[in-house]
């Protein structure tokens, strides 16, 4: 074949491949298309769903709330109705009584009189008699009727205006939410969850983060606050996980939309104390331990190797004791018993006093002391400065931060490490530690 055709048939070949990447990049687009499309049309019946339910509400509240009114209004007009009427009753029964007595002392009257003077005389004298002792000039005080109750009913036309107002500004619809959730970090038994602002316009206040197993039905809140992210913990293994996140605008009382949930999920299993050690109480999932009364001392290490360079290893202090110089916050390359403290060889950490312990030997540097809220943070990197095989040319470059300060330094080891243990000691009780 000659040049020509060969390099016709390469051009054809490449041409073919373009071809097929171009059609692949679209096929993605068009697929991102139907997501997008997808979206917005569940989200729009989700958001009528929302409205028609939420004012279907509202207005079974607002008659509920109407008859209430009324059945007051209603029971306060009988009780002035009842209240006004008894008088006028009792006066009724009075005034018909003398009226009853005025035509029984008329006919005794009339028929005495006809009866003419004479032999009837002491039937008038019995009627005169009778008649003097009723008092016939006493008549009962009837109110005027400016004097009593006249009811009506005063309504301020101005509700229906306030109202009106109020409904026609109720509720908005929103085309996105202002914050959308950024990054999920996979961290051994939880996953950081970091979310920003996508609305220009909006000021946020507080931030409201949820969070739910894939095959839950309900989300549940997992931390309120100004920060714009967090570490959720508790959370399984190779488990997917959902998350949303909304925002509460700078003094407003209602929440935004929730963002889009994303999913995510960890692979590296949970950190946990070693169980069993006497003058160490621990939590159910082991990530928190507390140094009680006992007597005992030593040092309380990880279950397993569990940390490894790359990640960072964060311990949250929740509650202080006495401190002690030989107390202790790190890592180590091996278990080894019969220590009171981690300030030992193969071995990093912190005291409670802000002191930096490398191999047993204290640093020049200092971090500041430790208290109740604490975040003390290890990571660690590689630094290879020669064969793997070679002893004293593995390092590990160490940072270890707590209140806003930190201190950098390499640490030497005679072997590489793939992982490392962690571990701490409080000679005190009272001091509660939080692994993640």
């Amino acid at each position: 074949m000659e040049p020509a055709a060969e390099d016709l048939l390469l051009e054809a070949h490449e041409s073919i491949e373009a071809a097929r990447s171009y059609r692949r990049e679209l096929q993605q687009r068009l697929r991102g298309l139907h997501q997008a499309r997808k979206q917005i049309k569940e989200s729009a019946a989700l958001t009528r769903d929302v409205l028609e339910q939420h004012f279907s509400d509202l207005k079974g509240t607002l008659r509920k709330l109407l008859d209430e009114r009324l059945m007051a209004l209603l029971q306060e007009v009988d009780t002035i109705e009842q209240e006004s009427i008894k008088p006028l009753d009792e006066c009724q029964k009075l005034i018909e009584h003398g009226v009853s007595t005025a035509d029984d002392l008329l006919q005794e009257g009339e028929s005495a009189v006809q009866g003419g003077v004479g032999d009837e005389n002491e039937t008038l004298c019995s009627f005169t008699k009778k008649a003097s002792h009723i008092q016939l000039d006493s008549l009962p005080e009837v109110p005027s009727l400016v004097d009593v109750p006249c009811l009506s009913a005063q309504l301020d036309d101005c509700l229906l205006t306030i109202l009106k107002n109020q409904i026609f500004s109720h509720g908005t619809v929103a085309s996105r939410p202002p914050v959308q959730i950024e990054e999920l970090i996979e961290k051994p038994g939880g996953i950081l969850v970091r979310w920003c602002k996508v609305d220009d316009d909006f000021v946020p206040q507080d931030y409201r983060l949820q969070c739910r197993r894939s095959t839950a039905s309900h989300f549940e809140d997992v931390y309120v606050g100004s920060e714009t992210e967090f570490i959720v913990l508790q959370i399984d293994p190779n488990i997917d996980y959902q998350f949303r996140v909304c925002a509460r605008g700078d003094g407003r009382q209602e929440w935004s939309p929730w963002s889009i949930p994303q999913t995510g999920r960890t692979t590296l299993v949970p950190h946990e104390w070693t169980p069993g050690l006497e003058g160490y109480s621990l939590s159910s999932r082991r990530n928190i331990a507390l140094r009680n009364d006992s007597q005992s001392s030593g040092v309380l290490y990880s279950k397993a190797p569990t940390y490894f360079c790359g990640q960072t290893l964060t311990f949250r202090i929740e509650t202080v004791g006495q401190s002690d110089r030989r107390d202790s916050l790190g890592v180590c390359v091996e278990q080894q018993n019969g220590y009171d403290s981690l300030q030992r060889d193969k071995a990093v950490c912190i005291s409670t006093n802000g002191a930096v312990f490398v191999n047993g030997k204290e640093m020049t540097n200092q971090l500041p002391a430790v208290t109740t809220g604490s975040t003390v943070t290890f990571d660690m990197e590689i630094v290879q400065l020669g064969p793997a095989k070679d002893a004293g040319n593995f390092k590990l470059r160490v940072t270890i931060s707590s209140n806003n300060r930190e201190v950098v330094f390499d640490w030497v080891l005679d072997q590489s490490c793939g992982s490392l243990y962690f571990g701490c000691s409080f000679s005190y009780p009272g001091w509660k530690v939080l692994v993640f």
